[in-house]
């Protein structure tokens, strides 16, 4: 298939950042809210891929209305965490990029929050290779409303969205993009244009 771009989802799909973000949680929760919870790096994967009102509801919900409060401490600590400690990059990911930039944009559309993108490329280094990233933590829009404004503000005739979960394929359709499963990440698809099970298999399907 042809494609001008490629827009990727982050977690699950260009890296696993599970434990690191379950390890800062914890110390979050321990120095500011009791540390009555200590998620575990199950509970994060379970997670991903939700916006932080979601992630609230889901995981923080033993705080009742302060729910939305933790979180948040959580989610801005977090990247501090982050920056140092990092993630694990899928195997090839990196040569998968360095590939596709001579030929075509390359671009990320997460639900995180504002930070966490910028703290993943300083860590991995693989800045230069994405032109530009969009997140609902910074203008509150759905994941598929920010696919629609990264492709609006670049520019994109025919790009596809590479994700790992449902609500990516969800998502995707949404706004009008073809889909990609990641199948080696956290989640599952019902129909998707094309299945990957690793990150190099991209480029069998995208016409390099």
């Amino acid at each position: 298939m042809f494609a001008d771009s490629v827009i990727f989802d982050l977690d699950g799909t260009l890296w696993d950042s599970c434990r690191s973000v379950a390890e800062s949680w914890c110390l979050t929760l321990a120095k500011k809210h009791g540390g009555i919870i200590q998620p575990t790096e199950a509970d994060v994967r379970g997670i991903m891929g939700m916006n932080a009102r979601q992630i609230a509801r889901s995981l923080f919900s033993y705080y009742g209305q302060q729910a939305e409060d933790v979180c948040s401490d959580c989610l801005r600590e977090e990247c501090e965490y982050i920056a140092v400690h990092g993630g694990k990059l899928y195997p090839g990911t990196e040569e998968l990029l360095s590939t596709l930039k001579t030929s075509r944009g390359l671009y990320i559309v997460s639900n995180c929050q504002d930070g966490y993108i910028q703290c993943f490329l300083q860590y991995t280094g693989l800045g230069k290779y994405i032109a530009d990233y969009e997140c609902s933590g910074v203008t509150g829009l759905s994941k598929a409303e920010n696919i629609r404004l990264v492709a609006r503000r670049r520019g994109l005739h025919s790009p596809v969205y590479v994700g790992d979960t449902a609500m990516d394929e969800e998502s995707a359709a949404e706004a009008g993009v073809p889909f990609i499963h990641a199948a080696y990440g956290f989640g599952r698809a019902a129909a998707p244009l094309a299945v990957i099970h690793s990150p190099l298999e991209l480029l069998d399907i995208i016409e390099v």
